[in-house]
């Protein structure tokens, strides 16, 4: 288990433009070649938008793009004409395949935070899809199968345990509160990435949100 801190992400985003980010992964002028992902996650960015603000319309390719909104409405625009809000507990998945341009910004009169993880898909090209799940229910898992991905939602009360998929790659983040992973103690923000994860627990020692990627080895 290799235990990342919140401190330890790499500040990004124009704070002049309202935008503060946080970058689990070797990003944009973080170049850290230990550091270019785990299993087939690539990025994991903290992002914050003040109201107004947002990232104009920029070209994706050969991703697959999930978000999690953890307040405030995210507004989504892309080249396939998709346009959606999405917000708190929804699961938003753009398929960038072969190319796709999206606008992301906050239209709204408060805060937006907001998680966005991309994973790199087995096989490059085809075409892009655009798919959003509304409310998605506590331990629901949502399945990736162009990374050969699965990414389960827990929300957990205090004392509360969940189990870590058993897998050969397992990415955990936590959105709020604190879990016990193990012998680790993680905060917000912080994330463990699992190698071999087998009959491992993760409890809640507050009220808790965590994201687990359950990840299966490259072919």
């Amino acid at each position: 288990m290799d235990v990342r801190r919140a401190a330890e992400r790499y500040p990004g985003g124009d704070a002049a433009a309202g935008i503060e980010s946080r970058h689990a992964f070797s990003f944009g002028p973080h170049y850290d070649p230990d550091n270019l992902r785990f299993g087939a996650v690539i990025a994991c960015n903290e992002e914050r938008l003040a109201p107004g603000a947002g990232f104009d319309e920029h070209p994706h390719s050969h991703t697959e793009i999930v978000t999690w909104v953890v307040e405030g409405e995210l507004t989504h625009r892309d080249s396939a004409g998709h346009r959606t809000v999405v917000r708190p507990g929804d699961v938003q998945r753009l398929s960038s395949a072969a190319g796709v341009r999206h606008v992301e910004r906050n239209d709204d009169d408060r805060p937006l935070v907001f998680v966005q993880m991309w994973l790199a898909p087995r096989e490059p090209g085809g075409d892009p899809g655009y798919e959003i799940v509304r409310g998605i229910a506590d331990s629901t898992p949502y399945a990736v199968p162009e990374a050969g991905a699965m990414l389960h939602v827990r929300r957990l009360r205090a004392g509360e345990r969940t189990a870590v998929p058993d897998a050969a790659h397992v990415y955990v983040h936590v959105v709020r509160g604190e879990v016990a992973l193990g012998a680790e103690r993680l905060a917000e923000g912080d994330a463990a990435r699992i190698t071999d994860a087998e009959h491992l627990e993760a409890e809640a020692l507050t009220e808790a949100e965590l994201l687990m990627w359950e990840m299966t080895a490259a072919p």
